[in-house]
Protein backbone atom coordinates (compact mmCIF):
# COMPACT_ATOMS: atom_id res chain seq x y z
CA UNK A 1 0.00 0.00 0.00
CA UNK A 2 1.31 3.48 -0.91
CA UNK A 3 1.96 5.47 2.25
CA UNK A 4 1.05 8.90 0.85
CA UNK A 5 -1.87 9.46 -1.48
CA UNK A 6 -1.86 11.93 -4.35
CA UNK A 7 -3.72 11.61 -7.65
CA UNK A 8 -1.89 9.03 -9.78
CA UNK A 9 -2.90 7.60 -13.18
CA UNK A 10 -3.73 3.92 -12.96
CA UNK A 11 -0.69 2.57 -14.89
CA UNK A 12 1.62 4.53 -12.59
CA UNK A 13 -0.23 3.38 -9.48
CA UNK A 14 -0.11 -0.26 -10.54
CA UNK A 15 3.63 -0.04 -11.15
CA UNK A 16 4.24 1.60 -7.77
CA UNK A 17 2.18 -0.94 -5.86
CA UNK A 18 3.91 -3.87 -7.55
CA UNK A 19 7.31 -2.30 -6.92
CA UNK A 20 6.60 -1.55 -3.25
CA UNK A 21 5.34 -5.06 -2.62
CA UNK A 22 8.73 -6.34 -3.74
CA UNK A 23 10.92 -3.72 -2.10
CA UNK A 24 9.33 -3.88 1.35
CA UNK A 25 10.84 -7.35 1.76
CA UNK A 26 14.32 -6.25 0.63
CA UNK A 27 16.43 -6.00 3.80
CA UNK A 28 19.05 -3.92 1.98
CA UNK A 29 16.70 -0.93 1.65
CA UNK A 30 15.74 1.78 4.13
CA UNK A 31 12.92 3.36 2.15
CA UNK A 32 11.43 4.61 -1.09
CA UNK A 33 10.33 8.17 -1.89
CA UNK A 34 8.81 9.89 -4.89
CA UNK A 35 9.48 13.36 -6.30
CA UNK A 36 8.64 15.29 -9.47
CA UNK A 37 5.09 16.01 -10.59
CA UNK A 38 3.66 13.69 -7.92
CA UNK A 39 4.44 16.36 -5.31
CA UNK A 40 2.27 18.98 -6.98
CA UNK A 41 -0.59 16.59 -7.70
CA UNK A 42 -0.16 17.19 -11.45
CA UNK A 43 0.65 13.67 -12.62
CA UNK A 44 -1.11 12.66 -15.81
CA UNK A 45 -0.79 9.95 -18.43
CA UNK A 46 2.32 11.67 -19.87
CA UNK A 47 4.21 11.84 -16.57
CA UNK A 48 7.21 9.77 -15.64
CA UNK A 49 7.95 8.47 -12.15
CA UNK A 50 10.83 10.04 -10.23
CA UNK A 51 11.77 7.59 -7.49
CA UNK A 52 14.42 7.67 -4.79
CA UNK A 53 15.70 4.38 -3.43
CA UNK A 54 17.47 4.77 -0.07
CA UNK A 55 19.93 1.97 0.62
CA UNK A 56 21.73 0.76 3.72
CA UNK A 57 25.41 1.78 3.46
CA UNK A 58 26.53 -1.85 3.69
CA UNK A 59 24.73 -2.79 0.47
CA UNK A 60 24.98 0.48 -1.45
CA UNK A 61 27.85 -0.33 -3.84
CA UNK A 62 26.50 -3.78 -4.63
CA UNK A 63 23.09 -2.43 -5.61
CA UNK A 64 24.66 0.42 -7.55
CA UNK A 65 26.68 -2.04 -9.60
CA UNK A 66 23.56 -4.10 -10.31
CA UNK A 67 21.08 -1.30 -10.90
CA UNK A 68 19.69 -2.70 -14.12
CA UNK A 69 19.09 -6.11 -12.51
CA UNK A 70 17.42 -4.31 -9.60
CA UNK A 71 15.12 -2.38 -11.97
CA UNK A 72 14.25 -5.41 -14.08
CA UNK A 73 12.28 -7.09 -11.27
CA UNK A 74 9.27 -4.76 -11.44
CA UNK A 75 8.04 -5.07 -15.03
CA UNK A 76 9.21 -5.70 -18.59
CA UNK A 77 12.32 -3.50 -18.85
CA UNK A 78 12.89 -2.34 -22.43
CA UNK A 79 15.94 -0.11 -21.91
CA UNK A 80 17.94 1.46 -19.09
CA UNK A 81 20.94 3.77 -18.85
CA UNK A 82 22.70 5.83 -16.20
CA UNK A 83 22.43 9.60 -15.85
CA UNK A 84 25.94 10.92 -16.47
CA UNK A 85 24.57 13.15 -19.25
CA UNK A 86 22.60 15.11 -16.62
CA UNK A 87 25.43 15.06 -14.08
CA UNK A 88 23.87 12.32 -11.96
CA UNK A 89 25.64 8.93 -12.27
CA UNK A 90 23.54 7.54 -9.38
CA UNK A 91 20.45 7.81 -11.60
CA UNK A 92 19.07 4.95 -13.67
CA UNK A 93 16.64 6.00 -16.41
CA UNK A 94 14.30 3.20 -17.41
CA UNK A 95 11.65 2.49 -20.02
CA UNK A 96 9.20 -0.30 -19.19
CA UNK A 97 6.59 -2.06 -21.31
CA UNK A 98 3.10 -3.26 -20.33
CA UNK A 99 2.39 -0.45 -19.72
CA UNK A 100 4.87 1.75 -21.57
CA UNK A 101 6.25 3.84 -18.73
CA UNK A 102 9.30 6.03 -18.05
CA UNK A 103 10.72 5.57 -14.54
CA UNK A 104 13.79 7.23 -13.02
CA UNK A 105 15.47 5.58 -10.04
CA UNK A 106 17.92 7.61 -7.96
CA UNK A 107 19.96 5.45 -5.59
CA UNK A 108 21.11 7.15 -2.38
CA UNK A 109 22.57 6.39 1.00
CA UNK A 110 20.61 7.77 3.94
CA UNK A 111 23.17 10.54 4.52
CA UNK A 112 22.84 11.59 0.89
CA UNK A 113 19.08 11.67 1.28
CA UNK A 114 19.64 14.16 4.13
CA UNK A 115 21.75 16.50 2.05
CA UNK A 116 21.12 15.99 -1.70
CA UNK A 117 17.61 17.40 -1.90
CA UNK A 118 16.25 20.34 -3.88
CA UNK A 119 12.69 19.45 -2.85
CA UNK A 120 10.99 17.37 -0.17
CA UNK A 121 9.95 14.05 -1.71
CA UNK A 122 6.95 12.11 -0.47
CA UNK A 123 7.81 8.96 1.41
CA UNK A 124 6.09 5.89 -0.05
CA UNK A 125 7.62 3.34 2.30
CA UNK A 126 10.35 3.42 4.97
CA UNK A 127 11.88 1.65 7.94
CA UNK A 128 11.57 3.26 11.36
CA UNK A 129 10.53 6.68 9.99
CA UNK A 130 14.09 7.25 8.76
CA UNK A 131 13.13 9.17 5.62
CA UNK A 132 10.36 11.15 7.30
CA UNK A 133 12.78 12.30 10.02
CA UNK A 134 15.37 13.22 7.42
CA UNK A 135 12.89 15.43 5.57
CA UNK A 136 11.68 17.03 8.80
CA UNK A 137 15.14 17.75 10.21
CA UNK A 138 17.12 18.68 7.10
CA UNK A 139 15.54 21.47 4.99
CA UNK A 140 15.87 21.23 1.23
CA UNK A 141 17.54 23.98 -0.77
CA UNK A 142 16.72 24.67 -4.42
CA UNK A 143 19.79 26.23 -6.10
CA UNK A 144 19.15 29.93 -6.66
CA UNK A 145 19.79 31.65 -9.97
CA UNK A 146 23.06 33.58 -9.98
CA UNK A 147 22.45 36.56 -12.25
CA UNK A 148 26.09 37.65 -11.97
CA UNK A 149 27.18 34.21 -13.17
CA UNK A 150 24.85 34.62 -16.16
CA UNK A 151 25.89 38.20 -16.92
CA UNK A 152 29.56 37.21 -16.88
CA UNK A 153 28.87 34.64 -19.61
CA UNK A 154 25.91 35.92 -21.57
CA UNK A 155 27.72 38.27 -23.94
CA UNK A 156 30.38 35.66 -24.73
CA UNK A 157 27.53 33.30 -25.59
CA UNK A 158 25.98 35.94 -27.85
CA UNK A 159 29.28 36.37 -29.68
CA UNK A 160 29.55 32.59 -30.05
CA UNK A 161 26.05 32.30 -31.53
CA UNK A 162 26.67 35.25 -33.85
CA UNK A 163 29.87 33.63 -35.10
CA UNK A 164 27.99 30.41 -35.90
CA UNK A 165 25.43 32.49 -37.75
CA UNK A 166 28.15 34.29 -39.69
CA UNK A 167 29.79 31.01 -40.70
CA UNK A 168 26.47 29.63 -41.86
CA UNK A 169 26.22 26.93 -39.16
CA UNK A 170 22.52 27.53 -38.76
CA UNK A 171 21.64 24.35 -36.91
CA UNK A 172 24.34 25.15 -34.38
CA UNK A 173 22.84 28.63 -33.94
CA UNK A 174 19.34 27.18 -33.59
CA UNK A 175 20.53 24.81 -30.88
CA UNK A 176 22.21 27.67 -29.07
CA UNK A 177 19.02 29.73 -29.03
CA UNK A 178 17.36 26.81 -27.25
CA UNK A 179 20.27 26.69 -24.79
CA UNK A 180 19.82 30.38 -23.98
CA UNK A 181 16.09 29.91 -23.43
CA UNK A 182 16.63 27.01 -21.06
CA UNK A 183 19.67 28.26 -19.16
CA UNK A 184 19.11 32.01 -19.07
CA UNK A 185 15.71 33.35 -20.08
CA UNK A 186 13.41 30.76 -18.49
CA UNK A 187 15.12 30.68 -15.07
CA UNK A 188 15.21 34.48 -14.89
CA UNK A 189 11.60 34.85 -16.02
CA UNK A 190 10.48 32.33 -13.40
CA UNK A 191 12.39 34.14 -10.67
CA UNK A 192 10.73 37.37 -11.80
CA UNK A 193 7.35 35.64 -11.41
CA UNK A 194 8.19 34.19 -8.00
CA UNK A 195 8.56 30.64 -9.31
CA UNK A 196 11.32 28.09 -8.91
CA UNK A 197 13.88 28.47 -11.74
CA UNK A 198 13.25 25.05 -13.34
CA UNK A 199 14.19 26.02 -16.89
CA UNK A 200 11.45 25.75 -19.51
CA UNK A 201 9.57 23.04 -17.60
CA UNK A 202 5.84 23.90 -17.43
CA UNK A 203 6.64 27.31 -18.86
CA UNK A 204 3.23 27.60 -20.53
CA UNK A 205 1.39 27.08 -17.23
CA UNK A 206 3.68 28.94 -14.87
CA UNK A 207 4.34 32.22 -16.68
CA UNK A 208 1.76 32.58 -19.48
CA UNK A 209 2.18 36.37 -19.56
CA UNK A 210 5.73 35.91 -20.84
CA UNK A 211 4.93 33.42 -23.61
CA UNK A 212 4.97 36.05 -26.36
CA UNK A 213 8.49 37.06 -25.32
CA UNK A 214 9.65 33.45 -25.45
CA UNK A 215 8.00 32.80 -28.81
CA UNK A 216 9.95 35.71 -30.27
CA UNK A 217 13.21 33.93 -29.42
CA UNK A 218 12.26 31.01 -31.69
CA UNK A 219 13.38 31.08 -35.32
CA UNK A 220 10.43 30.02 -37.44
CA UNK A 221 12.63 28.25 -39.98
CA UNK A 222 16.17 27.36 -40.99
CA UNK A 223 16.94 30.85 -42.26
CA UNK A 224 19.76 33.20 -41.23
CA UNK A 225 17.51 36.26 -41.12
CA UNK A 226 14.97 34.48 -38.91
CA UNK A 227 17.71 33.22 -36.61
CA UNK A 228 19.34 36.64 -36.39
CA UNK A 229 16.00 38.22 -35.43
CA UNK A 230 15.42 35.54 -32.80
CA UNK A 231 18.89 36.21 -31.38
CA UNK A 232 18.24 39.95 -31.25
CA UNK A 233 14.94 39.25 -29.48
CA UNK A 234 16.82 37.02 -27.03
CA UNK A 235 19.15 39.92 -26.22
CA UNK A 236 16.23 42.29 -25.75
CA UNK A 237 14.41 39.83 -23.49
CA UNK A 238 17.51 39.23 -21.39
CA UNK A 239 17.98 42.97 -20.87
CA UNK A 240 14.35 43.26 -19.80
CA UNK A 241 14.71 40.49 -17.24
CA UNK A 242 18.05 41.77 -15.98
CA UNK A 243 16.59 45.22 -15.43
CA UNK A 244 13.40 43.84 -13.84
CA UNK A 245 15.36 41.87 -11.25
CA UNK A 246 17.26 45.07 -10.39
CA UNK A 247 20.07 43.59 -8.32
CA UNK A 248 22.01 46.50 -6.79
CA UNK A 249 25.35 44.65 -6.67
CA UNK A 250 25.19 43.33 -10.23
CA UNK A 251 28.26 44.19 -12.33
CA UNK A 252 26.97 44.74 -15.86
CA UNK A 253 29.56 43.76 -18.45
CA UNK A 254 28.85 46.83 -20.58
CA UNK A 255 31.96 46.58 -22.77
CA UNK A 256 31.29 42.94 -23.60
CA UNK A 257 27.63 43.77 -24.25
CA UNK A 258 28.52 46.54 -26.68
CA UNK A 259 31.18 44.51 -28.49
CA UNK A 260 29.08 41.38 -28.93
CA UNK A 261 25.97 43.21 -30.09
CA UNK A 262 28.03 45.26 -32.55
CA UNK A 263 29.55 42.04 -33.84
CA UNK A 264 26.10 40.52 -34.33
CA UNK A 265 24.99 43.60 -36.25
CA UNK A 266 28.08 43.34 -38.46
CA UNK A 267 27.21 39.71 -39.21
CA UNK A 268 23.67 40.73 -40.15
CA UNK A 269 24.90 43.61 -42.33
CA UNK A 270 27.10 41.16 -44.24
CA UNK A 271 24.27 38.77 -45.06
CA UNK A 272 23.55 40.34 -48.42
CA UNK A 273 27.18 39.95 -49.49
CA UNK A 274 27.22 36.20 -48.67
CA UNK A 275 26.38 33.88 -51.54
Amino acid sequence: MIKNHMPIPEPHRSFLEKMLNKLQTDERLLGVAIAGSYLSGEMDEYSDLDLIIVIDDVYYHNILQEREIFASQFSSLLAAFTGEHVGEPRLLICLYDHPLLHVDFKFLRLQEFFTDRVENPAVLWEKENLLTLAVANHPCHYPPVDLQWIEDRFWVWIHYCAAKLGRGELFEALDFLAFLRGQVLAPLAKVEAGRLPRGVRNLEKEIPLRLRDFCQTIAAKHDRYEIAQALQNTIHFYRQLRDALNLPDLIVRANAEFASTQYLQKIIDNFDSVN
